[in-house]
Parts: structure tokens; C-alpha cells; sequence
């Protein structure tokens, strides 16, 4: 399976950015409201310059205190984030995410985000396919 058949079978296809010098607890309110994982860093909604999660939002209050809610997205966010292509293998995309410790990639062409996956996208497009095998296998066991 390829990354833009995941892309494909997103109910919502639109990446949700937030700009560098927005809150934290900006950021966190977005997460909140769309009830999604990551926000990609943006400022033209077009170029990734790193992801800002839960995760790191909930780290960073741990270790600081509410008080980090007040600084800037880019202070914050991973800088430095892998992407993928719509013609990667998905199996490659996942081993890639799992080796990192990511949940969230986005998927460029050329230097432009075309969409985000997530790796629960991804688990859910090969569940999806291994569904389809099993029942195209049972169907030649069965002689249908």
C-alpha cells in the first residue's frame, strides 16, 4: 500500500498548522478542539517548519509547570522532522515512524505538505488490507 492511498481514504485530508509565534496554549486548544494528535508547524499553511503534539505540550508542562502554556509554538515544537512522499510504501513509512518514535508525518511534494498521516492512519490502512486478503483467501479456500 502507498502513502496517497492513505491520503486518499482520510475522511478529512486537510493538514492543520498553527503559525511559530502562536501560543502553546494555543496550540493546545486547536489539539483540543479537533481532536487530533499534532499540529504541524506553519507559516503558510504550505511549509512544514516542525510538529508541535500532545505529547510534547504534556512534557514540557511536567517538567516546567503551566507556565511553558505561555511561550511560543516554536520554542517548543520539534524542528527537525522526518517527511514522506505519496509514493513511499506505507510498510517502509510505518518502520520509519516506529524506529524514530513518531506519530505524526507529513507527506510533501517538493517542498509542499500534501497531507499528514498518522501511524493509527497507517495501522488502520493495513488492518484495512489484511481484512481484504483474508477474505480473497478464504474465498479461493471456498471455492468462491
Amino acid at each position: 500500500m502507498l502513502v496517497q492511498q492513505i491520503l486518499k481514504s482520510k475522511a478529512n485530508d486537510a493538514v492543520a498548522t498553527v503559525p511559530p509565534d502562536a501560543s502553546v496554549r494555543k496550540a493546545a486548544t486547536l489539539l483540543s478542539d479537533k481532536r487530533i494528535g499534532a499540529l504541524v508547524v506553519s507559516k503558510d499553511g504550505r511549509h512544514a517548519l516542525g510538529i508541535i503534539s500532545e505529547r510534547d505540550i504534556v512534557r514540557e508542562i511536567g517538567k516546567r509547570g503551566p507556565g511553558c502554556l505561555d511561550e511560543r509554538v516554536e520554542q517548543m515544537m520539534t524542528g527537525e522532522i522526518e517527511t514522506c512522499h505519496r509514493d513511499e510504501v506505507a510498510d517502509e513509512v510505518l518502520k520509519r515512524m516506529t524506529e524514530g518514535r513518531f506519530r505524526h508525518i507529513p507527506v510533501v511534494e517538493g517542498e509542499e505538505m500534501v497531507g499528514l498521516i498518522s501511524i493509527g492512519d497507517v495501522v488502520k490502512a493495513r488492518l484495512s488490507e489484511l481484512s481484504m486478503e483474508k477474505d480473497a483467501l478464504e474465498g479461493m479456500i471456498m471455492g468462491h
